[in-house]
C-alpha cells in the first residue's frame, strides 16, 4: 500500500515499493539521486600582441601594461593558448572555470586597452583640495574637517587630477576599480542630510558605463 504524502516535497524522499509501477522516483542508497556528470573544458585564445607565463602566476604584458594574478585553479597553458579543464565536473567546478575565464579575458583586456575610471569632485559649502601622495590620495578641508582624508591608492594603478577631475588607469581591473572606489568613500558622510551636504567625490564614468547618462 502507498504511504500518504500531505506534502509534494514528501515524494521525493519516498522509497517506492515497486519500482516499475511507481510515479514516484526511488531514493538511491547514497542520499541523492544520481545526474550526469561530463568534462568540463575551456579554452583561451592570448592575442599575438600580448606574452603571456605562467610560473606560478599568470602573467601578462601587452601595450598598456603588466597584470599578474595566482589562481587557485590549475591552469596549463599550450603556446598562446590557456585551458582549463575539469574531468566529469560537477556544477560547482563548471562555475569556478567560467569566473577563472571571465578573470583571464580581463587581464587580456586590461594590457590591451587598460581600464579608466573618472570622478569628480564637487563641493559647495567649503573649497576641498585634493591631492596625491606617494600611493594615497589626500582629500583637505573636506566641509570644513580640520582632519584630513585619505584613499589608498593599490600597486599598478595611476591617478591624475586636473582641476575637479580625478581620472584613475590601470590594466588590472580589479585594482583600478577598488582604487577608484576608496576615493569615493573617503569622502563619505553620516549623520548629516545628503540633500543639503552633498559635497564630496563622485564617481562620473566606468570602464563599461558612463554614469551620468
Amino acid at each position: 500500500m502507498m504511504p500518504l504524502i500531505r506534502k509534494p516535497e514528501e515524494a521525493f524522499w519516498l522509497i517506492a515499493s515497486n519500482g516499475e509501477d511507481s510515479k514516484f522516483p526511488t531514493r538511491r542508497k547514497t542520499g541523492g539521486f544520481s545526474s550526469m556528470r561530463e568534462d568540463i573544458e575551456e579554452i583561451i585564445e592570448v592575442p599575438e600582441n600580448v606574452e603571456v607565463s605562467l610560473d606560478g602566476a599568470l602573467t601578462m604584458k601587452g601595450p598598456k601594461g603588466e597584470v599578474k594574478r595566482k589562481f587557485q585553479f590549475p591552469l596549463e597553458l599550450e603556446g598562446k593558448k590557456i585551458r582549463l579543464f575539469y574531468k566529469k565536473g560537477t556544477k560547482n567546478q563548471k562555475k569556478i572555470i567560467m569566473t577563472t575565464r571571465a578573470h583571464i579575458k580581463n587581464m587580456i583586456r586590461g594590457v590591451l586597452e587598460g581600464y579608466e575610471y573618472n570622478l569628480q569632485v564637487c563641493f559647495v559649502h567649503f573649497p576641498m583640495t585634493v591631492k596625491v601622495e606617494k600611493n594615497e590620495v589626500i582629500v583637505k578641508n573636506f566641509i570644513g574637517e580640520s582632519k584630513e582624508r585619505k584613499a589608498h591608492i593599490f600597486p599598478n594603478v595611476e591617478v591624475k587630477i586636473a582641476g575637479d577631475k580625478i581620472t584613475v588607469t590601470s590594466p588590472d581591473k580589479e585594482a583600478a576599480g577598488q582604487t577608484a572606489a576608496n576615493i569615493e568613500l573617503s569622502t563619505r558622510i553620516t549623520n548629516r542630510d545628503r540633500r543639503v551636504f552633498q559635497d564630496g567625490i563622485w564617481m562620473t564614468k566606468t570602464p563599461d558605463k558612463n554614469i551620468l547618462e
